[in-house]
């Protein structure tokens, strides 16, 4: 026999409730856990041309303070805008598709050995990880011509950091 289903934004402890407990002085929003169901992603977030974003964890949609998830969605045969997610750590996981990740590296690592700046592509498939240090301007590409990539993208600032840029180059240190 299953469980029953929580309703969206119930908790787990329907003794607690949104209202503070005079003994127990704790944030209503963050005395419980949150479902959030599949279906209530919030898609009034942060975007780039040519993805989709769906906040699913943040500070408004569950009263989180450090940490933003949510999924994303590119096209077939589409390429995000360039951008970069400010101070923001992101890791991304690859549900479906085979997304690709580009970047200008100018380290020396990964073949940039100090010369020009090199665009690298990182090719991914379902199961794959992406970390996308903060400032690192990016974009992402599906390239294939019939099915959607989604992947899941944690964050660890409260909100989607989105900025959108005129081109894809590496950003010297007093730019980031």
């Amino acid at each position: 026999m299953s469980e029953p289903l929580t309703t969206p934004g119930e908790g787990f402890h329907p003794h607690l409730h949104d209202t503070p407990d005079p003994d127990h002085p704790t944030a209503p929003l963050r005395g419980r856990l949150h479902h959030i169901r599949a279906d209530a992603l919030d898609g009034d977030t942060a975007q780039s041309g040519g993805m989709r974003r769906f906040a699913a964890v943040s500070g408004k949609t569950v009263g989180s303070e450090k940490l933003w998830m949510g999924q994303t969605h590119v096209a077939p045969s589409t390429a995000s805008s360039d951008h970069h997610h400010g101070e923001s750590e992101t890791a991304i996981y690859v549900v479906s598709g085979h997304p690709e990740f580009v970047f200008i590296d100018d380290s020396g690592e990964g073949g940039g050995d100090g010369e020009e700046p090199k665009e690298v592509r990182l090719r991914t498939s379902p199961g794959d990880y992406i970390f996308v240090p903060p400032f690192v301007p990016h974009r992402e590409e599906n390239p294939d011509p019939d099915d959607e990539a989604v992947v899941v993208i944690a964050r660890s600032t409260q909100e989607a950091i989105v900025v959108n840029l005129p081109q894809l180059y590496a950003l010297s240190p007093d730019e980031s």
